[in-house]
């Protein structure tokens, strides 16, 4: 196929020889297949992030370093320059945290390269070599949920060990490969140790796996993995290896009634986000 525009710059400069086909089509990015020698890459095109509300940069960009005080400044002005820095910061993150999740042994495709606004991985690809689905486009048995799910609990806490929460889990940014779940789409990863919202964001993260897979495995239903796993972290007790129960008994505190309402209006608007996604496969 004709390669995009934004590709032209990659193939000219070597870093891949041809365009094969989209893969993807989305709000935030658009994604091609392309070929490198004798390797099968993916390409990702960043989008202006223009549909991300002033108050999901906020949760996701607090504590963010940026290059300089003037770039701060600008953002938090919204400038022009303003604005293109917090973009070009938002593919940043992206790109550092796949770096430093590979790195650490999470199941994430490996980072090849990134110029011009195009990162560059490996395809995550299914057993007869295709690209892998999405979990969404994908039904489970009930011991298969029960699997993936552990499986991916287990990425959660890996991540966590990196410093890293996902921050925008679910079964839409969850590729099943071959050899198991890979998980994808990290522009607003967060840094669990800097982020006020680190602990909310992961416990709805894990929120998220469990109600997916609790569809085929209904008793995922009554597990806490989140607050468990948020507990563990906090007392120096988290290693990959931990073994997990589900259960957690906590002194919960005083209710934050504001922190409810917030994570009603996530909920709201990441279903509605769910059916545009669903009204667009259909």
């Amino acid at each position: 196929m004709k390669p995009p525009k934004r590709l032209e710059s990659l193939i000219e400069e070597g870093l891949i020889d041809t365009v094969v086909r989209q893969l993807m089509s989305g709000k935030e990015a658009n994604v091609y297949v392309v070929r490198s020698g004798d390797q099968t890459l993916c390409a990702k095109i960043y989008k202006e992030a223009t549909h991300r509300s002033f108050r999901q940069a906020v949760d996701y960009t607090e504590n963010r370093r940026v290059k300089s005080t003037r770039q701060a400044r600008a953002m938090a002005r919204g400038t022009r320059y303003g604005r293109e820095s917090q973009e070009a910061a938002w593919q940043s993150a992206e790109v550092d945290a796949l770096h430093r999740l590979f790195a650490a042994g999470v199941r994430v495709p490996a980072p090849r390269n990134f110029c011009d606004g195009v990162l560059l991985m490996d395809l995550v690809s299914d057993g007869d070599g295709n690209a892998a689905p999405r979990l969404n486009d994908v039904v489970f048995t009930e011991d298969e949920a029960q699997m993936h799910h552990q499986s991916l609990l287990r990425e959660v806490v890996r991540m966590l060990g990196a410093g890293i929460i996902h921050g925008d889990l679910s079964e839409f940014n969850i590729l099943l490969a071959a050899d198991g779940p890979v998980i994808i789409d990290l522009p607003q990863a967060i840094d669990a140790a800097g982020n006020n919202h680190a602990k909310r964001l992961l416990i709805r993260d894990v929120v998220n796996l469990r109600n997916f897979f609790g569809r085929f495995a209904p008793a995922l239903m009554t597990t806490d993995y989140g607050h468990e796993i948020w507990d563990l972290y906090e007392r120096g007790l988290l290693t990959p290896h931990v073994e997990l129960t589900g259960r957690f008994e906590g002194d919960l505190g005083e209710v934050d009634i504001d922190g409810v309402m917030r994570e009603i209006g996530d909920a709201l608007a990441e279903e509605a986000a769910r059916r545009l996604r669903m009204q667009a496969q259909a």
